[in-house]
């Protein structure tokens, strides 16, 4: 029986290149995966999913508008059966709350697994709509292992400017992780 999956982390964590590995070993299965990441993030150009380790892949888009469901029942209905392998989500915090419960059930409507990757909180700390309501809903949930500075496993996303100085207001996105930095508990609120 299929799941969704919920793989999140701070920046710098490995995300990316651990779901492009997913997609090799699918792919090297003879399984057919579909990846997709948020529109807004086009850090590597629209549609796609780069690694800091310099593998990418090419990726259809999803924006706040996006049905998610569809999005899955597509997938569904044009792999054969016996190649289904499995949905790939990047940056799957930018997901609404809706579309994480429009992929849960796609999940079980059609039996295809769906891993999401994502940070849980923002440079304030607080949750993205769809960070909660994966943690929420998936029923398999991993933290990928990042460590601070200081040797402290990080768990924090920490905006900082151009002098590195901690920056603690502004917009909830603004993309490119050159102006974050992923930091302990302890060192975010020090």
């Amino acid at each position: 029986m299929a799941k969704l999956y919920a793989r999140f982390a701070a920046m710098n964590a490995g995300k990316s290149t651990q779901l492009l590995q997913i997609e090799h070993n699918y792919k090297s299965n003879g399984r057919r995966v579909q990846l997709i990441t948020a529109k807004v993030d086009d850090r590597f150009g629209s549609g796609r999913i780069t690694s800091r380790l310099g593998v990418s892949s090419i990726a259809a888009t999803f924006s706040a508008k996006t049905d998610m469901f569809l999005v899955v029942q597509q997938y569904w209905e044009t792999t054969p059966q016996d190649k289904l392998g499995a949905i790939l989500i990047d940056e799957a915090q930018f997901l609404t709350g809706e579309q994480v419960r429009e992929l849960h059930r796609a999940v079980h409507t059609f039996d295809v697994p769906v891993l999401c990757f994502l940070i849980r909180s923002d440079f304030q700390g607080m949750p993205f709509d769809g960070a909660a309501m994966l943690l929420t809903l998936a029923e398999d949930i991993e933290e990928i292992k990042n460590v601070c500075s200081c040797g402290a496993k990080a768990t924090m996303n920490m905006r900082v400017d151009a002098e590195g100085n901690r920056v603690r207001s502004g917009p909830q996105v603004l993309i490119g992780d050159a102006t974050y930095r992923q930091v302990c508990g302890k060192c975010f609120y020090n």
